[in-house]
């Protein structure tokens, strides 16, 4: 099954403010039919990173069978982590950057490559804020989320 899967992240006051992503999950069936689901949520102190991870993450987790996954994302820090094998290098160095320091939101990374494994994922770069009918929706699910009165608490470690 062919997906793609659209994701944004917003972060207010980025470091460590109000944050939230937004995903929109695409599939058209045999017949021809589009199936869509969107996915968000805002949380209370957090990153614009980690909440680009955090749309991907519930997007591919969503899925229930293995499907072939084209991530169409605004963020370089999710799609450069990928197409210029930054994640492989990570992994080699045991969660070290090429500088020696510890890879930032690194649950959150294992988390995504956990949710990839069933699937067949690949990264394209969209410019954001520039037109792109999903991207922006993306966003307003992602903003109108980090400016909800629902807000979760981001429990997972360094917030920068």
């Amino acid at each position: 099954m062919d997906v793609v899967l659209y994701t944004d992240g917003a972060a207010r006051g980025n470091p460590e403010g109000p944050g939230g992503y937004g995903a929109v999950l695409q599939y058209v069936d045999s017949k021809g039919n589009l199936h869509e689901r969107e996915y968000s949520a805002g949380y209370k102190k957090t990153t614009n990173n980690r909440m680009e991870l955090m749309a991907v993450i519930v997007g591919l987790e969503a899925l229930t069978k293995p499907c072939r996954v084209r991530v169409v994302s605004d963020s370089k820090y999710v799609t450069d982590a990928f197409n210029q094998n930054w994640v492989d290098g990570w992994l080699k160095n045991n969660w070290r950057t090429a500088q020696k320091k510890p890879v930032k939101n690194k649950e959150l990374w294992e988390r995504l490559l956990a949710a990839m494994q069933t699937h067949e994922v690949r990264f394209e770069w969209v410019k954001g804020h520039d037109g792109h009918p999903e991207n922006e929706r993306c966003d307003k699910l992602a903003t109108t989320a980090a400016d909800s009165d629902i807000l979760l608490d981001d429990d997972g470690g360094s917030l920068v």
